[in-house]
C-alpha cells in the first residue's frame, strides 16, 4: 500500500488537513492506478524551533 508523507509547518485548521489528505490520496491513486482505500498519508508536522536552514533556526528568521 503506497504511503504519502508530508513534511511541513504545523497546520492548526483541521478543515485544511482533510482537503490535504483527500488531495494527496486522490493524486496517488491516481498516479499508482490503484484505489484510494489503500493509500495512507502521513502528516509530519515540523514547529519553527525544530527546523534550520543557513545556520539558523527558522523561529529566529521571523524575529
Amino acid at each position: 500500500m503506497p504511503t504519502v508523507t508530508v513534511e511541513g509547518p504545523v497546520v492548526e485548521s483541521l478543515d485544511t488537513k482533510r482537503t490535504l489528505v483527500k488531495e494527496m490520496t486522490a493524486a496517488a491513486s491516481k498516479a499508482y492506478g490503484l484505489p484510494e482505500k489503500i493509500i495512507v498519508v502521513l502528516i509530519k508536522e515540523n514547529p519553527p524551533e525544530n527546523v534550520g536552514t543557513g545556520g539558523q533556526l527558522l523561529i529566529d528568521r521571523h524575529q
